[in-house]
Protein backbone atom coordinates (compact mmCIF):
# COMPACT_ATOMS: atom_id res chain seq x y z
CA UNK A 1 0.00 0.00 0.00
CA UNK A 2 1.35 3.40 -0.81
CA UNK A 3 0.97 6.04 1.19
CA UNK A 4 0.36 9.86 0.91
CA UNK A 5 2.55 12.31 1.52
CA UNK A 6 2.00 13.04 5.09
CA UNK A 7 2.18 17.29 5.01
CA UNK A 8 2.75 19.41 2.10
CA UNK A 9 6.05 21.01 2.11
CA UNK A 10 6.67 24.44 2.35
CA UNK A 11 7.98 26.16 -1.46
CA UNK A 12 9.90 28.67 -2.01
CA UNK A 13 10.21 30.72 -5.18
CA UNK A 14 12.33 33.78 -6.47
CA UNK A 15 11.60 36.29 -8.75
CA UNK A 16 13.71 37.66 -10.87
CA UNK A 17 13.25 40.36 -13.20
CA UNK A 18 13.27 39.75 -16.55
CA UNK A 19 15.90 42.24 -17.86
CA UNK A 20 19.03 44.14 -17.17
CA UNK A 21 17.12 47.45 -17.68
CA UNK A 22 14.53 46.61 -15.07
CA UNK A 23 16.83 44.95 -13.10
CA UNK A 24 18.91 48.49 -12.98
CA UNK A 25 15.56 50.77 -12.25
CA UNK A 26 13.86 48.53 -9.88
CA UNK A 27 16.97 45.96 -8.24
CA UNK A 28 16.33 42.63 -7.97
CA UNK A 29 12.95 41.73 -6.39
CA UNK A 30 12.43 38.33 -4.21
CA UNK A 31 9.28 36.71 -3.26
CA UNK A 32 8.90 36.12 0.57
CA UNK A 33 8.91 32.86 1.20
CA UNK A 34 5.19 30.88 0.66
CA UNK A 35 4.01 28.19 2.53
CA UNK A 36 0.94 26.09 1.54
CA UNK A 37 -2.03 27.05 4.12
CA UNK A 38 -2.02 24.33 6.79
CA UNK A 39 -5.21 22.28 6.95
CA UNK A 40 -7.69 23.11 9.95
CA UNK A 41 -7.17 19.55 11.63
CA UNK A 42 -4.64 16.73 11.21
CA UNK A 43 -5.06 13.37 12.48
CA UNK A 44 -2.30 10.92 13.64
CA UNK A 45 -3.20 7.53 13.92
CA UNK A 46 -1.41 4.22 15.38
CA UNK A 47 -2.70 0.23 15.61
CA UNK A 48 -2.87 -1.36 18.69
CA UNK A 49 -2.63 -4.87 17.12
CA UNK A 50 -1.13 -6.64 14.49
CA UNK A 51 -2.52 -7.57 10.70
CA UNK A 52 -4.01 -10.35 11.91
CA UNK A 53 -5.78 -10.39 15.02
CA UNK A 54 -9.45 -10.85 17.25
CA UNK A 55 -10.14 -7.02 16.14
CA UNK A 56 -9.11 -3.59 14.29
CA UNK A 57 -7.34 -1.74 17.45
CA UNK A 58 -7.05 1.81 15.45
CA UNK A 59 -6.27 4.79 17.88
CA UNK A 60 -6.59 8.34 16.26
CA UNK A 61 -6.03 11.71 17.60
CA UNK A 62 -7.04 14.69 16.28
CA UNK A 63 -5.24 17.67 15.84
CA UNK A 64 -6.79 21.53 15.95
CA UNK A 65 -4.26 23.62 13.85
CA UNK A 66 -6.33 26.99 13.84
CA UNK A 67 -6.41 30.12 15.81
CA UNK A 68 -9.82 29.28 17.77
CA UNK A 69 -11.25 25.93 20.02
CA UNK A 70 -13.12 23.51 17.72
CA UNK A 71 -15.99 22.16 18.96
CA UNK A 72 -16.21 18.33 18.50
CA UNK A 73 -19.38 17.42 17.46
CA UNK A 74 -18.77 19.89 14.32
CA UNK A 75 -15.49 16.90 13.51
CA UNK A 76 -16.13 13.86 11.38
CA UNK A 77 -13.62 11.06 10.75
CA UNK A 78 -13.05 8.07 8.44
CA UNK A 79 -11.30 4.98 8.94
CA UNK A 80 -10.98 3.00 5.73
CA UNK A 81 -11.18 -0.86 5.55
CA UNK A 82 -12.04 -3.83 3.67
CA UNK A 83 -14.44 -6.40 5.16
CA UNK A 84 -13.43 -10.51 5.58
CA UNK A 85 -17.14 -11.26 5.41
CA UNK A 86 -20.54 -10.79 4.41
CA UNK A 87 -21.55 -10.52 8.15
CA UNK A 88 -21.69 -7.29 10.01
CA UNK A 89 -18.87 -5.44 11.64
CA UNK A 90 -19.28 -3.62 15.19
CA UNK A 91 -17.42 -0.69 16.98
CA UNK A 92 -16.95 -0.06 20.32
CA UNK A 93 -15.06 2.99 22.05
CA UNK A 94 -12.64 1.67 24.73
CA UNK A 95 -11.46 5.17 25.87
CA UNK A 96 -11.77 9.15 24.74
CA UNK A 97 -10.25 11.52 26.45
CA UNK A 98 -13.45 13.23 25.30
CA UNK A 99 -15.40 10.58 26.96
CA UNK A 100 -16.64 7.47 25.47
CA UNK A 101 -20.58 8.92 26.07
CA UNK A 102 -19.84 11.34 23.35
CA UNK A 103 -18.37 9.16 21.08
CA UNK A 104 -20.60 8.01 18.18
CA UNK A 105 -19.36 5.05 15.53
CA UNK A 106 -21.39 3.85 12.25
CA UNK A 107 -20.06 0.93 10.24
CA UNK A 108 -20.74 1.94 6.80
CA UNK A 109 -20.45 0.47 3.00
CA UNK A 110 -19.13 2.06 0.55
CA UNK A 111 -21.70 2.86 -2.26
CA UNK A 112 -18.24 2.33 -5.10
CA UNK A 113 -15.43 0.58 -3.62
CA UNK A 114 -11.86 0.02 -4.04
CA UNK A 115 -9.25 -2.41 -3.78
CA UNK A 116 -8.63 -1.72 -0.74
CA UNK A 117 -11.72 -0.17 0.92
CA UNK A 118 -15.59 -1.63 0.77
CA UNK A 119 -16.62 -0.04 4.34
CA UNK A 120 -15.67 2.57 6.61
CA UNK A 121 -16.33 3.26 10.18
CA UNK A 122 -17.34 6.91 10.21
CA UNK A 123 -16.99 8.32 13.87
CA UNK A 124 -19.05 11.80 15.47
CA UNK A 125 -19.07 13.49 18.43
CA UNK A 126 -21.98 14.44 20.23
CA UNK A 127 -19.56 16.77 22.87
CA UNK A 128 -16.26 17.42 23.88
CA UNK A 129 -13.48 20.28 22.18
CA UNK A 130 -10.17 20.58 20.90
CA UNK A 131 -8.27 23.64 21.89
CA UNK A 132 -6.49 26.02 19.41
CA UNK A 133 -3.74 24.49 18.13
CA UNK A 134 -4.64 21.42 21.03
CA UNK A 135 -5.71 17.83 20.35
CA UNK A 136 -8.77 15.62 21.36
CA UNK A 137 -6.32 13.34 23.33
CA UNK A 138 -6.61 9.62 22.26
CA UNK A 139 -9.55 8.38 21.10
CA UNK A 140 -9.09 4.39 21.42
CA UNK A 141 -11.38 2.04 19.19
CA UNK A 142 -12.77 -1.12 18.24
CA UNK A 143 -13.74 -2.44 15.63
CA UNK A 144 -14.52 -6.29 15.15
CA UNK A 145 -16.90 -8.79 13.34
CA UNK A 146 -20.09 -9.91 14.85
CA UNK A 147 -19.35 -13.79 14.33
CA UNK A 148 -16.17 -13.05 16.33
CA UNK A 149 -13.46 -14.84 14.10
CA UNK A 150 -10.03 -12.72 13.67
CA UNK A 151 -9.79 -9.93 11.11
CA UNK A 152 -7.66 -9.63 8.32
CA UNK A 153 -6.14 -5.80 7.89
CA UNK A 154 -2.87 -6.41 5.81
CA UNK A 155 -5.49 -5.07 2.78
CA UNK A 156 -7.07 -2.38 4.49
CA UNK A 157 -6.67 1.35 3.07
CA UNK A 158 -6.35 2.84 6.52
CA UNK A 159 -4.44 0.10 8.46
CA UNK A 160 -0.70 0.92 8.20
CA UNK A 161 1.40 -2.28 10.93
CA UNK A 162 4.28 0.03 11.12
CA UNK A 163 2.16 2.31 12.98
CA UNK A 164 2.62 1.52 16.74
CA UNK A 165 3.28 5.15 17.50
CA UNK A 166 1.50 7.93 16.87
CA UNK A 167 2.13 9.12 13.06
CA UNK A 168 0.29 11.62 10.93
CA UNK A 169 -2.02 9.45 8.44
CA UNK A 170 -3.90 10.74 5.31
CA UNK A 171 -5.65 7.38 4.96
CA UNK A 172 -7.87 8.63 7.99
CA UNK A 173 -9.60 11.50 6.60
CA UNK A 174 -11.01 14.26 9.09
CA UNK A 175 -13.97 17.11 7.66
CA UNK A 176 -15.41 19.89 9.55
CA UNK A 177 -18.47 21.13 9.08
CA UNK A 178 -19.03 18.54 6.24
CA UNK A 179 -16.40 20.27 4.33
CA UNK A 180 -13.15 17.49 4.34
CA UNK A 181 -10.29 18.97 5.01
CA UNK A 182 -7.44 16.12 5.73
CA UNK A 183 -7.07 13.01 4.48
CA UNK A 184 -6.97 11.41 0.71
CA UNK A 185 -10.10 8.94 0.52
CA UNK A 186 -9.45 5.36 -1.23
CA UNK A 187 -9.88 6.37 -4.39
CA UNK A 188 -7.64 9.19 -4.50
CA UNK A 189 -10.13 11.91 -4.13
CA UNK A 190 -9.71 14.99 -1.31
CA UNK A 191 -13.47 15.82 -1.00
CA UNK A 192 -16.96 14.44 0.34
CA UNK A 193 -15.32 12.66 3.01
CA UNK A 194 -18.05 13.12 5.72
CA UNK A 195 -21.06 15.58 6.41
CA UNK A 196 -24.30 15.11 4.88
CA UNK A 197 -24.03 12.94 2.30
CA UNK A 198 -23.06 9.71 4.05
CA UNK A 199 -25.23 6.55 3.06
CA UNK A 200 -27.47 4.52 5.68
CA UNK A 201 -25.30 2.12 8.00
CA UNK A 202 -25.45 -1.68 6.17
CA UNK A 203 -27.99 -2.45 9.10
CA UNK A 204 -29.78 0.30 10.58
CA UNK A 205 -31.11 -0.18 13.72
CA UNK A 206 -34.53 -1.29 14.69
CA UNK A 207 -37.16 0.15 16.71
CA UNK A 208 -39.74 -0.25 18.71
CA UNK A 209 -40.46 -1.84 22.44
CA UNK A 210 -37.53 -3.55 23.61
CA UNK A 211 -34.75 -4.17 26.46
CA UNK A 212 -31.20 -4.07 26.59
CA UNK A 213 -28.76 -4.38 29.18
CA UNK A 214 -25.01 -4.54 29.14
CA UNK A 215 -24.58 -4.86 33.12
CA UNK A 216 -23.01 -1.79 34.36
CA UNK A 217 -23.23 -2.89 38.22
CA UNK A 218 -21.50 -2.66 40.67
CA UNK A 219 -22.86 -6.11 42.67
CA UNK A 220 -25.34 -8.08 43.33
CA UNK A 221 -26.82 -5.59 45.70
CA UNK A 222 -26.52 -2.48 43.12
CA UNK A 223 -29.96 -0.48 43.88
CA UNK A 224 -29.78 -0.32 39.73
CA UNK A 225 -29.97 -3.78 39.30
CA UNK A 226 -33.16 -4.24 40.99
CA UNK A 227 -34.39 -1.28 39.69
CA UNK A 228 -33.70 -2.17 36.18
CA UNK A 229 -35.91 -5.61 36.82
CA UNK A 230 -33.39 -7.94 37.94
CA UNK A 231 -33.39 -10.17 40.71
CA UNK A 232 -30.62 -12.54 41.86
CA UNK A 233 -31.76 -15.87 42.89
CA UNK A 234 -30.74 -16.67 46.90
CA UNK A 235 -34.06 -18.97 47.11
CA UNK A 236 -34.27 -22.70 47.85
CA UNK A 237 -35.26 -25.54 45.12
CA UNK A 238 -33.26 -26.72 41.71
CA UNK A 239 -32.55 -27.61 39.44
CA UNK A 240 -29.25 -28.95 39.80
CA UNK A 241 -28.01 -29.00 43.39
CA UNK A 242 -31.10 -28.12 45.96
CA UNK A 243 -31.16 -25.06 47.87
CA UNK A 244 -27.76 -23.85 46.59
CA UNK A 245 -28.63 -20.60 45.00
CA UNK A 246 -26.12 -17.31 46.40
CA UNK A 247 -25.86 -14.08 45.77
CA UNK A 248 -22.14 -13.77 46.15
CA UNK A 249 -21.99 -16.44 42.84
CA UNK A 250 -22.95 -13.18 41.19
CA UNK A 251 -20.59 -10.47 40.16
CA UNK A 252 -20.12 -7.47 37.74
CA UNK A 253 -16.62 -7.18 36.69
CA UNK A 254 -14.83 -5.30 34.24
CA UNK A 255 -13.59 -7.37 30.89
CA UNK A 256 -11.46 -6.18 27.90
CA UNK A 257 -13.14 -8.64 26.03
CA UNK A 258 -16.33 -7.61 26.28
CA UNK A 259 -18.67 -4.86 24.36
CA UNK A 260 -18.82 -2.06 27.37
CA UNK A 261 -15.89 -3.13 29.10
CA UNK A 262 -18.20 -5.02 31.51
CA UNK A 263 -19.83 -8.70 32.34
CA UNK A 264 -21.98 -10.51 34.41
CA UNK A 265 -20.30 -13.32 36.04
CA UNK A 266 -22.13 -16.25 36.97
CA UNK A 267 -19.98 -18.43 39.56
CA UNK A 268 -20.60 -22.72 40.37
CA UNK A 269 -18.44 -23.47 42.98
CA UNK A 270 -18.39 -26.51 45.08
CA UNK A 271 -15.86 -28.85 47.18
CA UNK A 272 -18.28 -31.97 46.05
CA UNK A 273 -20.58 -31.83 48.93
CA UNK A 274 -24.32 -29.88 48.96
CA UNK A 275 -22.94 -27.71 51.74
CA UNK A 276 -19.72 -26.71 50.06
CA UNK A 277 -21.77 -25.49 46.93
CA UNK A 278 -23.25 -22.29 44.92
CA UNK A 279 -24.68 -22.14 41.89
CA UNK A 280 -25.93 -18.92 40.46
CA UNK A 281 -29.14 -17.53 38.39
CA UNK A 282 -29.99 -14.12 37.80
CA UNK A 283 -33.42 -13.50 36.35
CA UNK A 284 -36.31 -10.65 35.23
CA UNK A 285 -38.49 -9.68 37.85
CA UNK A 286 -41.37 -9.48 35.11
CA UNK A 287 -42.97 -12.07 33.02
CA UNK A 288 -43.41 -9.86 29.93
CA UNK A 289 -41.23 -11.40 27.69
CA UNK A 290 -43.48 -13.61 24.82
CA UNK A 291 -43.15 -12.82 21.11
CA UNK A 292 -40.49 -10.82 19.06
CA UNK A 293 -36.76 -11.44 19.20
CA UNK A 294 -34.33 -12.52 21.95
CA UNK A 295 -30.69 -12.18 22.33
CA UNK A 296 -27.48 -12.25 24.77
CA UNK A 297 -24.07 -12.41 23.85
CA UNK A 298 -22.81 -15.50 26.48
CA UNK A 299 -19.27 -16.63 26.71
CA UNK A 300 -19.29 -20.59 28.02
CA UNK A 301 -16.05 -22.54 29.32
CA UNK A 302 -15.24 -26.12 28.42
CA UNK A 303 -12.92 -26.10 31.64
CA UNK A 304 -13.23 -24.86 35.30
CA UNK A 305 -11.48 -21.79 35.64
CA UNK A 306 -9.45 -23.77 38.96
CA UNK A 307 -9.50 -27.34 40.19
CA UNK A 308 -10.35 -30.57 38.34
CA UNK A 309 -12.58 -30.87 35.08
CA UNK A 310 -15.32 -33.43 34.46
CA UNK A 311 -18.23 -31.98 35.96
CA UNK A 312 -21.64 -32.11 34.19
CA UNK A 313 -22.37 -28.56 34.90
CA UNK A 314 -24.57 -26.11 32.39
CA UNK A 315 -23.91 -22.83 31.60
CA UNK A 316 -27.35 -21.33 30.21
CA UNK A 317 -29.62 -18.62 28.52
CA UNK A 318 -33.16 -19.28 28.92
CA UNK A 319 -37.01 -18.06 28.96
CA UNK A 320 -39.42 -19.40 31.64
CA UNK A 321 -43.05 -19.11 32.78
CA UNK A 322 -44.40 -20.87 36.12
CA UNK A 323 -45.09 -24.46 36.12
CA UNK A 324 -48.85 -23.96 34.97
CA UNK A 325 -51.06 -24.95 32.62
CA UNK A 326 -49.62 -22.84 30.06
CA UNK A 327 -46.36 -23.44 30.90
CA UNK A 328 -43.85 -22.47 28.57
CA UNK A 329 -39.58 -22.41 28.70
CA UNK A 330 -37.37 -22.11 26.18
CA UNK A 331 -33.39 -22.91 26.43
CA UNK A 332 -30.16 -22.68 25.16
CA UNK A 333 -28.08 -25.42 27.61
CA UNK A 334 -24.51 -25.79 27.11
CA UNK A 335 -22.85 -28.87 28.98
CA UNK A 336 -19.15 -28.93 28.49
CA UNK A 337 -18.49 -32.08 29.32
CA UNK A 338 -22.48 -33.20 28.65
CA UNK A 339 -25.26 -34.75 30.98
CA UNK A 340 -28.14 -36.28 31.16
CA UNK A 341 -26.83 -39.61 29.01
CA UNK A 342 -24.58 -37.82 26.62
CA UNK A 343 -21.97 -36.53 25.93
CA UNK A 344 -19.89 -33.11 25.56
CA UNK A 345 -19.28 -30.45 24.81
CA UNK A 346 -22.95 -30.11 23.73
CA UNK A 347 -25.68 -26.93 23.47
CA UNK A 348 -29.54 -28.26 24.05
CA UNK A 349 -31.70 -26.16 22.66
CA UNK A 350 -35.22 -26.90 23.65
CA UNK A 351 -38.52 -25.67 23.56
CA UNK A 352 -40.89 -27.17 26.23
CA UNK A 353 -44.93 -27.72 26.24
CA UNK A 354 -44.90 -29.45 29.95
CA UNK A 355 -41.91 -30.18 32.12
CA UNK A 356 -44.20 -32.60 34.58
CA UNK A 357 -44.76 -35.04 31.11
CA UNK A 358 -40.95 -33.73 29.96
CA UNK A 359 -43.13 -33.18 26.81
CA UNK A 360 -40.30 -30.84 24.85
CA UNK A 361 -38.71 -30.76 21.43
CA UNK A 362 -35.05 -30.48 21.83
CA UNK A 363 -31.69 -30.54 19.19
CA UNK A 364 -28.02 -30.76 19.99
CA UNK A 365 -24.78 -30.38 18.38
CA UNK A 366 -21.91 -32.39 19.83
CA UNK A 367 -18.95 -29.76 19.38
CA UNK A 368 -17.27 -26.96 21.65
CA UNK A 369 -18.69 -23.31 21.56
CA UNK A 370 -15.39 -22.28 24.11
CA UNK A 371 -15.71 -18.61 23.98
CA UNK A 372 -18.06 -15.89 23.31
CA UNK A 373 -21.06 -16.50 21.28
CA UNK A 374 -23.89 -14.73 20.35
CA UNK A 375 -27.31 -16.69 21.37
CA UNK A 376 -30.67 -15.90 19.27
CA UNK A 377 -33.95 -16.90 19.51
CA UNK A 378 -36.90 -15.48 17.55
CA UNK A 379 -40.50 -16.07 18.44
CA UNK A 380 -42.99 -15.40 15.97
CA UNK A 381 -45.69 -17.08 13.51
CA UNK A 382 -46.17 -20.01 15.74
CA UNK A 383 -42.27 -20.66 15.05
CA UNK A 384 -39.32 -20.78 17.58
CA UNK A 385 -36.20 -20.62 15.52
CA UNK A 386 -32.83 -20.65 17.44
CA UNK A 387 -29.69 -18.94 16.22
CA UNK A 388 -25.65 -19.42 17.24
CA UNK A 389 -23.52 -16.63 16.26
CA UNK A 390 -25.86 -15.71 12.78
CA UNK A 391 -26.53 -19.54 11.86
CA UNK A 392 -30.07 -20.89 12.39
CA UNK A 393 -29.39 -24.20 14.85
CA UNK A 394 -32.46 -25.33 15.58
CA UNK A 395 -36.82 -24.41 14.96
CA UNK A 396 -40.08 -25.75 16.44
CA UNK A 397 -43.64 -25.25 15.78
CA UNK A 398 -46.92 -26.08 16.87
CA UNK A 399 -47.55 -26.60 20.38
CA UNK A 400 -43.88 -25.93 21.57
CA UNK A 401 -44.70 -22.28 20.76
CA UNK A 402 -44.56 -20.45 24.03
CA UNK A 403 -48.61 -19.95 25.42
CA UNK A 404 -47.92 -16.64 28.07
CA UNK A 405 -45.27 -14.09 28.77
CA UNK A 406 -42.18 -15.13 30.23
CA UNK A 407 -39.27 -14.24 32.29
CA UNK A 408 -35.34 -14.39 30.96
CA UNK A 409 -33.02 -15.58 32.72
CA UNK A 410 -29.26 -16.44 33.21
CA UNK A 411 -27.83 -19.39 35.44
CA UNK A 412 -24.70 -21.61 35.89
CA UNK A 413 -25.09 -24.75 38.24
CA UNK A 414 -24.24 -28.85 38.60
CA UNK A 415 -26.39 -31.32 37.20
CA UNK A 416 -24.90 -33.94 39.69
CA UNK A 417 -21.11 -34.19 41.86
CA UNK A 418 -19.56 -36.83 40.37
CA UNK A 419 -16.38 -36.21 42.72
CA UNK A 420 -15.02 -34.19 45.68
CA UNK A 421 -12.73 -31.31 45.34
CA UNK A 422 -12.73 -27.80 44.89
CA UNK A 423 -13.59 -25.93 41.78
CA UNK A 424 -14.60 -23.51 39.88
CA UNK A 425 -17.07 -22.79 36.78
CA UNK A 426 -17.16 -19.50 35.27
CA UNK A 427 -19.89 -17.98 32.60
CA UNK A 428 -20.03 -14.67 31.41
CA UNK A 429 -22.85 -13.00 30.21
CA UNK A 430 -21.08 -9.33 27.75
CA UNK A 431 -25.35 -8.28 26.93
CA UNK A 432 -29.01 -9.47 26.58
CA UNK A 433 -31.44 -8.04 24.31
CA UNK A 434 -34.60 -8.38 22.88
CA UNK A 435 -37.68 -6.81 21.07
CA UNK A 436 -41.05 -7.37 20.83
CA UNK A 437 -41.42 -6.03 17.15
CA UNK A 438 -41.16 -9.61 15.74
CA UNK A 439 -38.61 -11.37 13.94
CA UNK A 440 -35.42 -9.57 13.43
CA UNK A 441 -32.46 -11.01 11.54
CA UNK A 442 -28.62 -11.38 13.09
CA UNK A 443 -27.38 -8.36 11.34
CA UNK A 444 -30.72 -6.26 12.69
CA UNK A 445 -29.26 -7.57 16.32
CA UNK A 446 -26.51 -6.66 15.76
CA UNK A 447 -27.01 -3.07 14.37
CA UNK A 448 -29.33 -2.56 17.60
CA UNK A 449 -26.48 -3.64 19.98
CA UNK A 450 -23.90 -1.93 18.32
CA UNK A 451 -26.91 1.59 18.20
CA UNK A 452 -27.01 1.13 22.25
CA UNK A 453 -22.81 1.05 22.59
CA UNK A 454 -22.17 3.81 20.28
CA UNK A 455 -24.59 6.13 21.90
CA UNK A 456 -23.34 5.15 25.55
CA UNK A 457 -26.46 3.50 26.64
CA UNK A 458 -25.83 0.94 29.04
CA UNK A 459 -29.69 0.12 29.50
CA UNK A 460 -33.33 0.43 28.34
CA UNK A 461 -36.21 -0.79 28.73
CA UNK A 462 -40.22 0.11 26.91
CA UNK A 463 -41.14 -3.31 27.30
CA UNK A 464 -44.67 -2.16 29.03
CA UNK A 465 -44.74 -4.28 32.45
CA UNK A 466 -47.36 -6.70 32.99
Amino acid sequence: MEYAPTRPRALRRALVAGSAMACAAAGLIATSPAHAAAPALTVQYKTGTAAQADEAEPWLTVHNNTGSAVALDRVTLRYYFTADTTGSYTFACAWAQAGCGNVRGSVVKMPTPTATADHYLEITFTGGSIPAGGSSGDLQLRLFRTDWQRVDQANDYSFDAADTSYTTSQHVTASLDGDQVWGTNPDGSTSGGGGGTTPPPDNPPPSGTALFDDFHYTGPGDPALAGHGWSVRTGSGGPGIQNTWSADAVSFPSDSTALGGKVMLLRATTDGTAAGTQQAEVDTTQRKFQEGTYAARVYFNDAPTSGQDGDHVNETFYTITPDNSLYSELDNEYLPNGGWGGPGPTLYTTSWYSADAMDRQTHNVVSSLQGWHTLQMTVTGGTVTYYVDGQEYFSTTGKYYPREPMTIDFNEWFIDLPFTGSRTWDEKVNWVYYNATGSLTPSQVDAAVNGYESAGTHFTDTVPDA
